[in-house]
C-alpha cells in the first residue's frame, strides 16, 4: 500500500478523519458526532474526554484499512476558539470545554469594555471583546473552578483549544502546543509579536504557566505514542478550522478568499504579510502561506449556519435529515415573507452583539414548514451577504467568486441563493472537506509527502459554478428586509 496522510477535522459537532493520497484525494472518510451540552441558556458544552475517545476510535477504525506503518503523517485542524483546561498530572479535564458558541462570559465581556479596554485588545489581537474568544472562557474556568486558580498559578494546569487536547492525548501527555492560528484566536496572542502577551493576561488574570508552546502550522509538533497505533507517527500539521480550509482551497495568494459553511459560517480573506485593520466589523486574524508560515488575513464570522438547519431537525422536526433541506426550499416559489435571523447565540460579525437572539418574522396564515425551511436557508446566505459586504469596504474593491466548502455547499439552493444575493460567482470544487484537506496538506508539506504547494494548488477541481440570475429590484427588495429584521434583533 502507498504512504499516505492521516487528517483529524475536529469540528464543533463532530470528529471525521480522512485518508489523503499522493494526489490530495480523499481515500476514505469516518465520521462520528459527539455531545452537545446545553447546561444552561446560552451557554454550551462538550466533554473533552468524549471528543478524545471518538477521535482515537475513528483513527482505529482506519488504521484496520490503512496501515499505520504507511502513514506518512497526521494532520488536526479544530473548532478554534473552544477552551478547555486540563490538569497537567492526571490528564483529566477539570470542567467540560466550553464552546466558542458559549456566552456565559458576556458580563465579563461588558465589564471589559466598560473599563476602556476594546481598543486595547483590538490592537493587540486583531479582535473584539467578544465571549466567543476564548481568554475570558479561561478566567470563568479560574475563577468558578475549585482550586483551578491555586494549581494554574503552580504550573499544575494546561489549557489548550482542541487541537492542543489532541495533541496531548495523541503524543501521551508529552507535547503541550498549538500553532498560530489557533493562539490568534484567544484574545491574548499579541498578533504583531506573535506571542502570548503579557499586558492582556495580567488583564484577564491568567497565569502564563496554563499556556501552550505556538508553532507553524506545518513542521514537527511531535509523534503518536507508539502504544496507542503501534506507530511513533510524526504530527506535522495544525491549523484552526477556518485557516485550515483558506489552505486546503488553495489560497495562498493575497486577495484569495473563501466561505465555509459548516455549523457557523466563516469568511476568509488573505491579505499576505499585510496586516488590515477592519473599521466595517470584521476580525484581523492569523493564517498560513504556502509554506505554512503565519500570515495575516480578514475574517468574517456567522455563528449560526448550518446550526439552522440543525435546530429545525433536533429541535421543532420540521424535517428529518438535513438533505431535505433543499427539496423543501425548492418546494415553495419564496419564503412567503419569513424571515429567520438565526442569532441563538447572538450575532457576530460585523454587527458584534452578545446581547440579540433568534427572531422569526413575517408568519401569516399561509407559511407552511417548507417557507421556514426555506427562509432558514436563505439566512444564512443574507449574513454571509453582510461578510463580504464589510470585506468590500474594508478592501475598497469587490470579490468577483467566492470559493465555497464545507457540509451545507452540498445545498444546490443554498447555493443559487447565495450567489443571487451576492451578485457574484460561487465556485464550489469537488473536494468540499477543504478543511481536513488543509491540515492534511500542511502535515504533508511538514515531512515532504509533497515537493511544494504549487503541486497542491494544481489538484483543485471545481464542482460547479453558481451564476447570479436574480434581478436587482429582487435582490435590493430582499435585502431591504433582511437588514429590518436585524434591527427587530438587536433592538428588541
Amino acid at each position: 500500500m502507498e504512504p499516505f496522510i492521516l487528517s483529524i477535522d475536529a469540528g464543533t459537532t463532530g470528529i471525521t478523519v480522512v485518508i489523503l493520497d499522493k494526489r490530495a484525494s480523499i481515500c476514505k472518510k469516518y465520521y462520528s458526532e459527539f455531545t452537545q451540552y446545553y447546561p444552561q441558556s446560552g451557554w454550551v458544552e462538550h466533554d473533552a474526554e468524549e471528543i478524545w475517545t471518538v477521535t482515537c476510535n475513528l483513527i482505529q477504525s482506519a488504521f484496520k484499512e490503512y496501515p499505520p506503518s504507511n502513514c506518512a503523517a497526521i494532520g488536526i485542524t479544530n473548532q478554534r476558539e473552544t477552551t478547555l483546561i486540563w490538569d497537567r498530572e492526571t490528564g483529566k479535564p477539570i470542567h467540560k470545554a466550553i464552546v466558542w458558541q458559549c456566552r456565559r462570559t458576556q458580563e465579563i465581556c461588558t465589564n471589559l469594555k466598560n473599563a476602556g479596554y476594546e481598543k486595547l485588545f483590538k490592537g493587540k489581537t486583531g479582535l473584539v471583546i467578544d465571549s466567543y474568544f476564548s481568554g475570558t472562557k479561561i478566567q470563568w474556568l479560574l475563577d468558578h473552578v475549585d482550586g483551578a486558580r491555586g494549581k494554574a498559578e503552580s504550573g499544575k494546569l494546561a489549557f489548550g483549544t482542541i487541537d492542543s487536547w489532541l495533541l496531548w492525548k495523541l503524543t501521551g501527555g508529552y507535547i503541550h502546543a498549538t500553532d498560530f492560528t489557533n493562539a490568534s484566536r484567544t484574545m491574548i496572542f499579541n498578533i504583531e509579536t506573535k506571542k502570548w502577551d503579557e499586558e492582556l493576561l495580567q488583564i484577564l488574570t491568567i497565569p502564563s504557566t496554563l499556556l501552550p508552546d505556538v508553532k507553524n502550522s506545518s513542521g514537527e509538533f511531535g509523534k503518536t505514542d507508539k502504544q496507542l497505533f503501534g506507530e511513533a507517527i510524526p504530527i506535522t500539521g495544525v491549523a484552526g478550522d477556518q485557516q485550515a480550509a483558506l489552505y486546503g482551497q488553495g489560497c495562498f495568494e493575497k486577495g484569495e478568499s473563501k466561505c465555509t459553511y459548516g455549523t457557523g459560517c466563516f469568511l476568509l480573506i488573505n491579505t499576505g504579510d499585510k496586516r488590515v485593520n477592519s473599521t466595517s466589523g470584521l476580525l484581523t486574524t492569523m493564517a498560513c502561506n504556502a509554506e505554512g508560515k503565519p500570515i495575516y488575513a480578514l475574517e468574517g464570522s456567522v455563528f449560526i449556519g448550518g446550526a439552522v438547519i440543525q435546530w429545525l431537525r433536533d429541535e421543532l422536526q420540521i424535517l428529518s435529515h438535513a438533505s431535505e433541506s433543499e427539496k423543501m426550499a425548492l418546494a415553495v416559489e419564496d419564503s412567503n415573507g419569513v424571515i429567520i435571523v438565526p442569532a441563538f447565540t447572538g450575532l457576530g460579525a460585523p454587527y458584534w452583539d452578545m446581547n440579540a437572539r433568534g427572531i422569526i418574522t413575517g408568519i401569516s396564515r399561509g407559511v407552511n414548514r417548507n417557507h421556514i425551511v426555506r427562509a432558514a436557508l436563505e439566512g444564512i446566505a443574507f449574513q454571509v451577504h453582510d461578510l463580504l459586504d464589510s470585506i468590500s469596504k474594508d478592501l475598497d474593491g469587490n470579490i468577483s467568486v467566492l470559493q465555497v466548502d464545507g457540509g451545507a455547499v452540498a445545498n444546490n439552493f443554498l447555493m443559487q441563493f447565495q450567489a443571487d444575493i451576492l451578485q457574484i460567482k460561487i465556485d464550489r470544487p469537488k473536494n468540499i472537506e477543504s478543511t481536513a484537506l488543509g491540515a492534511g496538506m500542511l502535515a504533508g508539506l511538514g515531512v515532504g509527502f509533497w515537493k511544494n504547494p504549487a503541486e497542491l494548488k494544481a489538484v483543485r477541481e471545481t464542482d460547479q459554478i453558481f451564476i447570479p440570475t436574480m434581478s436587482d429590484d429582487k435582490r435590493t427588495e430582499l435585502l431591504s428586509n433582511w437588514k429590518l429584521a436585524i434591527r427587530k434583533v438587536q433592538y428588541t
